[in-house]
């Protein structure tokens, strides 16, 4: 299959920091939408192909232009909130995602950037260790002096659900371990459901007049998400176990000693001694063309599997390069993923219409003649903007080729033009707000067109109070976007204090279709539940423009509380003040970024619904999940000049590691500068402000090493 072409773009190289900017904000917006779609309601809007080719963009742009990143970047981000219908488990070690790649030159760029972060030799050879990236749902298994004690998902990826009954019941989960083990064993792995048991499964479900699941991995993990153990012991679940979280003996990166498993290969021999299953088709390579060649010889044998998979992982195979190699924000730099091309099915665009988001956003859709694509039915494509539209021209009654990988909403890749009928249009969107006629305006710089109507714009208002709702942010169950729409309409709600005061309103539910007394008693029970909430989830639910999950998790670690960093921001508001320059230093938040935070925090309305809402719920201070024990954790430091025994890039990670914050420029507040060759003026910065700075071998044996 011929890989589809790649939308016409400014090539990466071509860009100017303007355009840049622009594109990069675009791209964080709409990545955080479709983040949504998929983790949130289970609906997603683009396969992951789609999904894959917007993060590959946004990371060429910001591997050429670093210092526009944004603290809202998608390359932050990771996996979704857990659902309030199980027990929260907060991970011991984060779970996080993995990179990907889609070509061969990109895996040799991904060892290319593994010998520039060790300062190897640019020959020097890397083993990999080489997998099937299975198709389920990732989970935990906690294991206490030999015995099974919880499980747990992902989530997202600092605390998930807990699912051990659940789990008890899957063959592939030992109740003990075969052999000795270290005292606290937590290992990670993929279940999912082979291909012949989800089609029993769907023919029991359709016998029995119950659900009917779209593809094995939404079988998996619907399973598992069975809030009676019986349903899931009655389901056909597999396992594949390839990491591990904590151990009992290991140090603040999560590694034991290298004796305990030298490399990942010794990993797998010893999951296998303990009882687990671990993937047959996994290989060590010694080369890239070994591991290109596994890809390949996989990727011809992957209709025959009898699971599904969509690429394969690759892993530095030395435990100790894993170490020093370390993570970035949601994934390690020790390991990718290689994606398998998506597959591809001609359909006709019926309709386009425009969906209004909560920062007023103009998005077009388009409306499919419904169609299979790799077994399933598809109806529906985001056309992203007017520039995506009008540089594939998608028309109204096009025949279009679109695309998914997973149970996805396709892309539209391109028009087939030898079958456009006579007498079309070229599509315009619109310059007037659908919803509340108000001018919709498009920013220079900025690939999307917004509705100015604000406050005033019905679609924004609700579109926010659904996202105060949605799963990353309050997750309050059984309130959904009907509902929230249905309550606006009804005049019953209008701001977030409002959803809550829902509990004490039976008025609002009186002959209300869909509202027996069970259902309003659970909702009332979720809203009793999320009357506590984190300080970065209550942040990002606020809906304020530029501000991701990500984001709003770097402002709650930097002000710790709702109260300072309410105060904080009306005192940035003046730009020459102290606060302000703090903002602004915080290392991924930009004058952008601030303008945003400020344009809020400033707005009456929005100062009036803030202290409505922490009326209604009780703000918890934000908790560091990272190592604060190091004599580092909760200072500020900032490197300057050439680091001679580890790359930049290195010293950095290890030091967000034990808890420090990594600032870009030197100020009074400054705890540390690391010195090395050829320093320049950050070095006679903190010189002149009396900051202590220590030289790279000070800071080598302050840190350990």
């Amino acid at each position: 299959m011929k890989r589809p072409k790649a939308p016409k773009q400014i090539p990466v190289e071509d860009l100017s920091p303007i355009e840049a900017a622009g594109e990069l904000a675009a791209l964080a917006g709409e990545i955080a939408r479709h983040d949504k779609a998929y983790h949130q309601k289970d609906a997603p809007e683009i396969d992951d192909a789609a999904y894959d080719a917007l993060c590959r963009r946004n990371a060429a742009i910001e591997a050429r232009f670093p210092d526009l990143i944004r603290a809202d970047s998608p390359s932050k981000k990771v996996g979704a909130a857990p659902s309030e219908a199980f027990s929260e488990v907060r991970h011991a070690r984060p779970m996080l995602s993995l990179g990907n790649v889609f070509s061969d030159e990109d895996a040799a760029e991904f060892l290319a950037g593994i010998r520039r972060f060790l300062k190897l030799d640019s020959d020097a050879d890397i083993e990999l260790m080489a997998e099937p990236k299975i198709d389920g749902l990732s989970v935990s298994l906690r294991y206490v002096d030999g015995r099974f004690v919880q499980g747990a998902t992902r989530g997202d990826g600092a605390v998930g659900e807990d699912i051990t009954r659940n789990l008890r019941t899957v063959a592939d989960v030992p109740d003990k371990l075969l052999v000795e083990a270290p005292n606290i064993l937590e290992v990670r792995g993929e279940v999912y459901m082979k291909r012949a048991d989800f089609l029993a499964l769907n023919e029991r479900q359709a016998a029995d007049g119950a659900k009917i699941f779209a593809n094995p991995r939404n079988a998996a993990a619907g399973s598992l998400r069975q809030l009676d153990p019986n349903v899931t012991a009655k389901r056909p679940l597999s396992m594949f176990v390839y990491a591990w979280g904590e151990v009992s003996g290991s140090d603040a990166s999560g590694y034991g000693g290298d004796a305990d498993w030298p490399t990942q290969g010794a990993f797998y021999e010893r999951l296998r001694a303990w009882g687990f299953t671990v993937n047959p088709l996994a290989r060590v390579c010694k080369t890239l063309d070994e591991t290109l060649a596994h890809y390949r010889e996989i990727g011809f044998k992957r209709q025959a599997l009898p699971y599904d998979i969509d690429g394969m992982v690759y892993k530095v195979n030395r435990i100790d390069w894993q170490r020093r190699l370390g993570f970035v924000s949601r994934a390690p730099r020790w390991a990718v993923a290689h994606k398998y091309p998506a597959e591809q099915a001609q359909t006709e665009v019926e309709d386009i219409q425009i969906q209004v988001g909560r920062t007023g956003v103009l998005t077009p859709v388009a409306w499919l003649k419904p169609v299979t694509v790799g077994g399933v039915v598809v109806s529906r494509a985001t056309l992203h903007n007017e520039d995506y539209i009008a540089e594939k021209d998608i028309r109204v009654g096009d025949t279009v080729v679109v695309q998914r990988a997973g149970d996805v909403i396709p892309q539209v890749v391109e028009v087939v033009k030898d079958k456009r009928p006579k007498g079309t249009k070229a599509y315009t969107v619109p310059d007037l707000c659908p919803r509340c006629g108000s001018h919709a305006v498009r920013e220079e710089g900025e690939a999307a067109r917004r509705c100015t109507g604000g406050l005033v714009c019905p679609a924004q208002a609700v579109e926010r109070l659904k996202h105060f709702v949605s799963r990353d942010a309050f997750d309050i169950e059984g309130l959904g976007e009907k509902h929230i729409q249905a309550f606006w309409d009804d005049g019953l709600i209008a701001t977030p204090a409002d959803i809550f005061k829902l509990a004490e309103r039976d008025d609002a539910f009186a002959n209300r279709e869909g509202w027996k007394e069970k259902s309003v008693a659970n909702l009332k029970a979720a809203l009793a539940a999320r009357r506590k909430i984190a300080l970065p989830r209550l942040i990002y639910a606020l809906g304020i423009r530029q501000i991701g999950q990500a984001t709003a998790k770097l402002l709650a670690r930097h002000y710790g509380t709702l109260s300072a960093w309410r105060d904080a921001m009306d005192a940035a508001q003046d730009r020459e003040s102290d606060a302000y320059k703090d903002l602004v230093n915080i290392d991924g938040i930009g004058a952008a970024v601030a303008d945003d935070l400020l344009a809020f925090a400033g707005e009456p309305h929005n100062r009036e619904a803030l202290d409505r809402l922490a009326e209604e719920v009780e703000v918890e201070p934000f908790v560091d999940a990272r190592d604060m024990t190091s004599p580092i954790a909760g200072k500020t430091v900032v490197f300057t000049g050439t680091l001679t025994s580890v790359s930049r890039n290195e010293a950095k990670a290890r030091a967000e590691a034990l808890g420090a914050k990594v600032a870009g420029s030197v100020s009074a507040k400054t705890d540390y500068v690391i010195v090395g060759a050829d320093a320049g003026s950050k070095a006679k910065r903190a010189v002149e402000l009396g900051v202590t700075t220590l030289s790279e071998e000070e800071w080598l044996k302050l840190v350990g090493g």
